[in-house]
């Protein structure tokens, strides 16, 4: 094992993520990209769907797929952005209301599962260190001749 590297090992555990949340989806007739999407419109409001893919972290063209087939399960509509005429703002039907609650028990009860079993000071170095990864790719600081390897 010591000789994983970093990006493997996050690799491998988000694809093993990835594959846990896509079969408890599947349960639902569902996927992950599914059920992330739910989590991340404003169950009230409604989101802008212009502001989605980047809170997502998700392409345009996936994330058009993604909430057509939303649209055509009944999980949401597209209504008139009234702060921006051009705009839509995605929102949940009470459909996608009911699936939006199960996604977020299924992503709650893997967060519990790990915090009850992993030590709070472990996992406080492990969002420190993914802190750091993200901080040094958000900089653009890994490849460049300016980053200490100590």
């Amino acid at each position: 094992m010591k000789d994983t590297t970093i990006d493997y090992a996050l690799r491998a555990t988000w694809q093993a993520v990835a594959k846990m949340y896509n079969e408890e989806a599947g349960k639902q007739d569902s996927t992950m990209a599914t059920g992330f999407t739910l989590l991340s419109i404003d169950p009230e409001k409604g989101s802008p769907s212009t502001a989605l893919g980047p809170k997502m972290g998700m392409e345009g063209t996936s994330l058009s797929r993604t909430l057509k087939s939303m649209e055509e399960k009944g999980l949401i509509t597209r209504k008139p952005n009234p702060n921006d005429g051009r705009g839509v703002l995605i929102c949940l039907t009470e459909f996608g209301k009911e699936k939006r609650e199960y996604s977020k028990e299924v992503v709650l009860k893997f967060n519990d599962t790990i915090r009850k079993n992993v030590k709070e000071s472990d996992l406080e170095g492990f969002f420190k260190v993914i802190g750091v990864v993200n901080e040094f790719i958000s900089e653009k600081k890994i490849y460049t001749d300016n980053v200490s390897t100590n």
